[in-house]
């Protein structure tokens, strides 16, 4: 479970990243839709490099999927383009922290109502607590 734990911690360092990094590709060529596009070009190809190399086979089952799982492509292509957008005018860090917020609300209503085939896990007091602690600690890096 660590190394579970280690490659997510890695993600989420990742996300602020990406936000810095594609809102001053997008300031500089003027433009946050072409910043995401470039991001999209290159994720693209890195991706379909690792899936060459783990099984391209997968690619054949795509047409037996429900096809409300492929959702997710738009809610990445409105995550980009709304960070790329926003994170120069609002800060990396406020735009970050409500990203996080909106994650944890929604991680908690995925796994309480066993969404998407999520194990089950139901919102207690201590939960809902515990997501409180975390979104004021999330807050509190962000005061001035």
């Amino acid at each position: 479970m660590l190394h579970y734990a280690l490659i997510m911690l890695v993600a989420g360092i990742g996300i602020p990243l990406l936000a810095a990094l594609n809102a001053s590709l997008g300031a500089r060529i003027g433009s946050p839709a072409g910043a995401a596009t470039l991001l999209f070009a290159v994720a693209f190809l890195s991706s379909l490099a690792v899936l060459l190399v783990t099984g391209p086979q997968a690619i054949l089952r795509t047409p037996s999927v429900p096809k409300y799982l492929f959702l997710g492509g738009l809610l990445v292509t409105f995550y980009i383009l709304s960070i790329t957008w926003i994170a120069p005018h609002f800060g990396i860090g406020n735009a970050v922290f409500f990203v996080l917020l909106g994650q944890l609300i929604s991680a908690a209503a995925i796994d309480h109502f066993g969404l998407f085939n999520a194990l089950p896990s139901p919102v207690s007091g201590w939960r809902l607590a515990g997501i409180a602690v975390m979104a004021v600690g999330v807050w509190l890096t962000q005061r001035g």
